[in-house]
């Protein structure tokens, strides 16, 4: 596909004022565009792609963009080598000055004005990336990124296997792809519909899935992940609230990102979770390292104001839930406040004639005195009256004692798992989550050497996020804990996943959760099984060639597949095919590996899938059911 640039080019040259020994005159060009040169704007707008770009649409008028513009001409002087207009530091600037020279904090990195498309397919595969600049490729970003064809629907219920007819917004979706074209595919949908996202994305660490071979690795991880937020915070609801784990090595550049794409007033924690223990590995090199036990787990609200949380609670002894209640309410069988009196929970004790020395007694005495047992605390929005002393006042729906408001223990008793317990609020640490059996959930085939997340932990974040059927997505899916523990929770979810797991991926788990899988959370949330997912995929075409390429072993068969790709495939506006015809004996004398890289590089990376806008078109055979559910799933909002 033409670059736009190379169409701006052509076309400027056609304007004497802008070429000087065959070479254009961008400062000319950018003068006359800032002056609203009547004569540019003209040829600008006889060209369809360029009129696209650069005029915008304000009531049937159409408006210059000349700040657009002017960037596009702009930055072609930074592109020559790295095309990324960003310099090769990393680092907090603001209008491009590092904040050593302005306060203003915003982080740049080269590619940040890239989009990554990340289209990785297998845990150990290595591959190099194309960062589409978002100023001199729009077209191709444009393509890239328009909805796509989904495929290969099927629903799962506790019946098993079925074809799909029909499709709905109640129905959870499982998705097999790219994640940055199925989220953008799911926007004309879904845009400002899900409550909650959980995401668990590569740490970019050595022993992680994220392995692309790049130069600036650590850019393009955050444009990996920038690309993506960016249209994961189109999905959220008003309300919604995204959560984003992560270990220390990214934790900071990704905090000071998500700042710049929600806002520093949309920041709502930084949580800190026990996720190892101080054993094994961990403690190998202690006399060199503090031991890491702990993760991170990032939230973002998609507006600054507004979200609704449910507070979560954790059990806890009686000691540290209640240390300071020491009084005890004597109600003298009158229902009388004013004769109403307290004594020490001491008092209490003996009053009542319980074996001080006997812990069960006690504490069987407090639980079943809670409603009695209390603390005064000072109430800072009420001015409550201090008088009379010493006597029991009820205002507001309080009790209050001398000008101080009651808070009683059983406030604080909560049940977990039917069994009435103290308790204390969750905070932003959590301690307690339990890790020693995370590789039994959902079945011993669904396993993951690193990286597999508790369902408790999943079940705290949706439980603190969300009520029944509000929406949660996943689109770093993984084994499938984030769906499992959502469908348990009897709430609607959608993942993606486009790395294989084979029988340890979230299809396979997800169908045991329909059965009445016991593991997790299920004795907790007392699952006993149903419900269904629909399973589709997005639409292959070039990505069919890539992988028959990946999977070939003979130069015989790359031969047979280049014949392949010249009759049905997108090759590339810069490849000759004839040129490649002449010279297959040169290609014969490659690696069976540069071969493949080689054929890979020729494909026209924009035509890897199907979009929507050309599901007609016969030359991708688009079958009758997929046609009619991709317009029937295009049309749900």
């Amino acid at each position: 596909m033409q670059n736009l640039l190379s169409d701006l080019t052509v076309l400027l040259k056609k304007d004497e004022r802008f070429v000087a020994e065959g070479k254009l005159l961008k400062n000319s060009v950018i003068e006359a565009a800032l002056q609203l040169d009547p004569v540019l704007l003209k040829l600008l707008l006889s060209h369809k792609s360029l009129k696209k770009h650069f005029f915008r649409d304000v009531e049937s008028v159409l408006v210059f963009d000349k700040i657009e513009f002017q960037k596009f001409v702009s930055n072609k002087s930074f592109l020559k080598d790295s095309y990324t207009a960003f310099t090769q530091n990393i680092g907090l600037t603001s209008d491009d000055e590092f904040i050593s020279q302005n306060n203003d904090v915003v982080l740049s990195w080269p590619h940040k004005d890239c989009v990554l498309e990340g289209g990785q397919t297998k845990e150990d595969e290595k591959r190099d990336e194309i960062f589409w600049n978002v100023t001199l490729a729009p077209d191709e970003i444009d393509r890239l990124l328009s909805p796509k064809v989904f495929t290969n629907f099927k629903k799962y219920d506790n019946k098993g296997e079925h074809k799909v007819t029909e499709i709905s917004l109640e129905d959870n979706l499982i998705i097999k792809g790219n994640n940055l074209l199925t989220l953008n595919s799911l926007l004309p949908v879904y845009s400002g519909q899900v409550k909650l996202i959980y995401i668990d994305p590569p740490y970019n660490t050595e022993e992680d899935e994220f392995k692309y071979n790049d130069t600036f690795e650590h850019s393009t991880w955050l444009t990996f992940i920038k690309n993506r937020v960016l249209c994961a915070k189109e999905l959220l609801s008003d309300d919604g609230l995204i959560f984003i784990q992560i270990n220390d090595i990214e934790y900071a550049y990704l905090k000071v990102l998500l700042d710049e794409i929600f806002s520093r007033d949309s920041f709502q924690s930084s949580i800190c979770v026990k996720m190892a223990h101080l054993s094994g590995p961990k403690m190998a090199h202690k006399e060199k390292k503090i031991p890491k036990v702990k993760e991170h787990i990032l939230v973002y609200s998609k507006k600054p104001n507004g979200i609704t949380l449910n507070p979560q609670f954790v059990p806890v002894t009686w000691e540290e839930a209640f240390d300071r209640y020491e009084n005890f309410l004597e109600k003298s069988n009158s229902d009388n406040i004013s004769k109403w009196s307290s004594i020490s929970l001491n008092q209490a004790l003996k009053k009542y004639k319980v074996d001080v020395n006997n812990e069960s007694e006690v504490l069987n005495f407090k639980m079943n005195n809670a409603n009695l047992i209390f603390q005064t605390a000072i109430n800072r929005s009420k001015d409550y009256p201090r008088e009379p002393k010493d006597q029991f006042l009820f205002i507001d729906n309080k009790y209050v004692l001398n000008g101080r408001e009651l808070i009683f223990a059983e406030e604080k008793i909560k049940e977990f798992n039917g069994n009435r317990q103290p308790s204390s609020i969750i905070s932003d640490i959590w301690t307690d989550i339990g890790i020693n059996n995370v590789f039994q959930e959902g079945g011993k085939e669904i396993s993951l050497r690193f990286g597999k997340k508790p369902e408790m932990l999943l079940k705290r974040v949706i439980a603190l996020a969300t009520k029944e059927k509000d929406l949660v997505m996943d689109f770093f899916l993984g084994t499938g804990t984030s769906v499992a523990v959502a469908h348990k929770m009897k709430r609607k979810y959608i993942g993606i996943e486009q790395l294989d797991y084979g029988n340890g991926d979230s299809i396979h788990r997800l169908q045991k959760v329909i059965s009445g899988d016991l593991s997790g959370i299920s004795k907790e949330v007392n699952w006993k099984g149903g419900g269904s997912f629909v399973l589709c995929e997005l639409s292959e075409h070039n990505q069919k060639f890539v992988n028959q390429i990946k999977s070939s072993k003979t130069t015989k068969e790359l031969k047979q597949l280049w014949g392949a790709i010249k009759k049905d495939g997108f090759i590339s506006y810069k490849v000759s095919p004839k040129e490649i015809d002449n010279n297959i004996s040169e290609f014969g004398e490659l690696s069976i590996i540069d071969q493949k890289k080689f054929l890979i590089e020729v494909l026209d990376k924009n035509h890897l899938y199907v979009n929507y806008s050309e599901i007609d078109d016969k030359d991708y055979n688009i079958t009758s059911d997929d046609k009619k559910l991709n317009k029937k799933f295009y049309s749900l909002k």
